[in-house]
């Protein structure tokens, strides 16, 4: 038999890498020639389906699958991998069919009754209705409607609770659980067809069984649970992946569509935590340079950590796509977005960087390549020329938001312009004479800089911005076809011009995912501003893959007492998110004191360790979060006094083979199987708001990030969440978790 192709399943991978290596073995050889005699490919006498299989992994395992023969093709679909006597007892009882009603291929495990699904728990649920979930659904109509299997739909719709719904979720085939979460959340059957594609089957003349059975295998929400595997390379990169990156392969029919369709200008996706933004991000970004080897695709975020998890993604994902070596060169560019304005600093030569220090700072001489921090050149700054100030402006943070969301953004470089310019959003009123004062003290920053050869990052990025404008009037092309930003709510408003200035007008220039709920770094900015109109070309994710239930709703109690705007300056109230699966409620551990709560950590830890070890899943899926980095430090140095290795980590890659702990921060753009938030103390968190005294709106702001910081933090657990403090507990946590 000439070559198969090979259908997988995200769950269909076993653990432990012996297994995976034979595993590996054994479908590299099938997918070669399935008629070699050392696969065992055989038939199961008295199974309910004749397309079943079972071959031979090794003496103790054996895999199932089906075969599905087409006109001119072969494909095996790949079930999993069981001991030899539970995968024949399996194989027996499953059924690939076609449904009827939505035309998704899909496997059944029938017992003794067909469809058979197991009864609803009878244990008090936490949060329990005195009516059905899906009130106006039948059972009927989710048979008719979408497809759903009778004995889950009839167990469906008599469901009075969430908990008992995701119960009956984890043991449905995947899409059937997503249409019934969809409908729980508010959405019509037709919405739920809509969102999912579902549509009845086509019936084709002549078609094979197997052919049919392909083609609803590569509906949108087959897609969800399996994807066709078109090379061993590939086959390697699912087989060692593992669960936690499933992701990569597997899209949900929405994600997809964001994946897929052109835009006539700037689009906003937003989501909160796992509902699979940067996800669409990496695909949208691997098809766009696919589909045209010349096209400059440009993706950034904010900080290089992250760059590097969408580096790294991107690789597994699809090793053979087309990489830019270079800014403006074809293929994919991934970098953080101060690189990137490093990048083209140093690409556009000196007369036109010269103009653009005199557009953007005043003065077209100085140094552009040292980079600094803002904090204490503010300091400095205030101690040598703010005598003047009003006591509540003699802060490093009033100048560092003043200068960063009205001076750099309109280029303001005089006094004149200064005194002039609007201040929208600013929250402190300032007369002519605090004027003059202010910029007293903005004018010695910038001649200080001048003096010792140095930028900050937000003046590098509007500096970078003016070079490509100051080009695009010299006739220059801009150097991207299409940018693809993640992360977009941490990003600066110089961030953002540079952003426009990177790409022309057209379609599918820029692409933003956001989430108004994850902004622990800058303020808040409003788009249109800086070039990029949105005008209606934005949707929401509200699917959380990722986070088990009770994981996602303790991080939305963390945000409930806030209020959120996005990038279009809308209102983003943390509403409408469901997760698609459930798990153990989250776990809070008060200690008297921190010898008491390392203690805490040591034996959870020890706990967690044991049973990845007894599974087979790697130690780096654990991790410990703290709120910075001498908190890390003590915690490593804790945990090795007490017997237990973990590694702390930084700027660098999770590293493997021991539990990781970093900070909040680092952690954004990570997921673990079992998180500990350690330290979520009164003292800890939120840190203290002293120098934002200028105004009340920016006290509020930096208590929104200190908010969306333990949010970030405390969705990273995919599974378990632990959260540790002692003496008494952070006012950020709900207020169920006492003290």
């Amino acid at each position: 038999m000439a070559e198969c192709m090979l259908i997988m399943g995200k769950m269909s991978v076993p653990q432990g890498s012996d297994l995976q290596k034979a595993t590996y073995q054994f479908l590299d050889k099938l997918t070669t020639n399935d008629e070699l005699p050392g696969l065992h490919i055989e038939p199961i006498k008295n199974s309910r389906d004749p397309k079943v299989r079972t071959g031979r992994v090794n003496d103790q395992y054996r895999a199932v699958l089906f075969r599905l023969d087409g006109d001119a093709s072969r494909a095996y679909m790949f079930v999993g991998v069981w001991n030899h006597d539970d995968a024949i007892a399996r194989a027996k009882n499953l059924e690939l069919t076609i449904n009827p009603v939505s035309g998704v291929s899909e496997i059944k495990y029938v017992e003794s009754e067909p469809e058979s699904v197991p009864a609803a728990p009878v244990t008090p649920a936490v949060k329990t209705l005195e009516q059905p979930l899906l009130l106006g659904h039948t059972s009927g109509e989710l048979q008719q409607g979408l497809g759903i299997a009778p004995a889950l739909a009839d167990a469906a719709a008599q469901v009075t609770s969430e908990d008992e719904l995701l119960t009956l979720v984890d043991s449905a085939v995947e899409w059937q659980g997503m249409a019934l979460i969809e409908l729980a959340s508010g959405s019509s059957i037709e919405v739920v067809k809509q969102k999912l594609d579902l549509r009845a089957p086509e019936t084709v003349e002549g078609r094979s069984e197997g052919e049919a059975i392909m083609e609803g295998l590569r509906t949108p929400a087959a897609q969800i649970s399996w994807t066709y595997i078109e090379s061993n390379d590939e086959l390697r990169r699912v087989i060692d992946g593992g669960s936690l990156q499933a992701w990569r392969v597997f899209l949900h029919p929405e994600q997809r569509r964001y994946v897929d369709r052109t835009f006539n200008g700037p689009y906003r996706l937003s989501g909160g935590a796992g509902t699979g933004k940067t996800v669409v991000l990496i695909h949208r970004a691997a098809r766009l340079a696919r589909e045209d080897s010349a096209a400059r695709v440009v993706l950034t975020t904010y900080t290089t950590n992250l760059a590097a998890e969408l580096r790294r993604s991107l690789q597994q994902l699809d090793p053979d796509h087309a990489r830019a070596a270079a800014l403006g060169n074809p293929g994919i560019y991934v970098n953080g977005i101060d690189a990137i304005a490093s990048a083209v600093i140093k690409t556009s030569g000196e007369d036109v960087v010269a103009q653009a220090r005199q557009l953007v700072l005043g003065s077209a001489t100085g140094e552009v390549t040292k980079r600094t921090t803002a904090q204490q050149a503010w300091r400095d700054a205030i101690d040598q020329a703010g005598a003047d100030l009003p006591h509540q402006l003699r802060t490093w943070s009033f100048f560092d938001d003043e200068y960063l969301l009205v001076v750099l953004p309109q280029r303001i470089t005089s006094e004149v312009e200064y005194l002039k310019v609007r201040r929208p959003g600013r929250g402190v009123r300032l007369g002519r004479a605090e004027r003059e004062s202010v910029w007293r003290v903005i004018e010695s920053y910038r001649i200080s800089a001048r003096a010792e050869g140095r930028v900050d990052f937000r003046e590098a990025a509007a500096l970078a911005a003016a070079c490509l404008d100051i080009l695009a009037e010299q006739g220059q092309s801009r150097p991207c076809d299409h940018l693809l930003v993640d992360e977009g709510q941490d990003l600066t408003p110089a961030h953002w011009q540079l952003v426009r200035a990177l790409v022309a007008d057209g379609p599918d220039d820029v692409f933003i995912a956001e989430d108004a709920h994850q902004r622990i770094y800058g303020n808040k900015v409003s788009l249109g501003q800086y070039g990029l109109k949105i005008l209606g070309r934005s949707r929401r994710l509200t699917l959380n893959y990722r986070t088990t239930a009770q994981n996602l709703a303790f991080g939305m109690q963390i945000l409930e007492p806030g209020e959120y705007s996005d990038v279009t300056d809308e209102n983003e109230g943390p509403v409408g998110y469901r997760s698609s699966r459930g798990g153990p409620e989250v776990e809070l551990q008060a200690h008297p004191g921190l010898t008491a709560e390392l203690d805490g950590a040591a034996e959870l830890l020890r706990q967690w360790i044991s049973r990845a070890e007894q599974d087979g899943i790697a130690l780096e899926t654990i991790a410990v979060l703290v709120r910075d980095k001498y908190e890390r430090d003590r915690v490593v140095s804790g945990m090795g006094d007490r017997g237990v290795t973990v590694r702390a980590v930084d700027r660098d890659a999770v590293p493997s083979g021991a539990p990781v702990v970093m900070t909040m921060h680092r952690a954004k753009g990570t997921e673990f199987y079992q998180v500990l938030l350690f330290g979520v103390s009164a003292a800890a968190m939120p840190k203290s708001f002293h120098d934002y005294d200028f105004s009340e709106e920016a006290k509020t702001d930096a208590l929104l990030r200190e908010r969306s910081l333990l949010y970030v933090a405390a969705t990273r657990a995919r599974d378990q969440l632990v959260v540790s403090w002692n003496r008494e507990s952070s006012p950020l946590l709900p207020s169920t978790s006492g003290s």
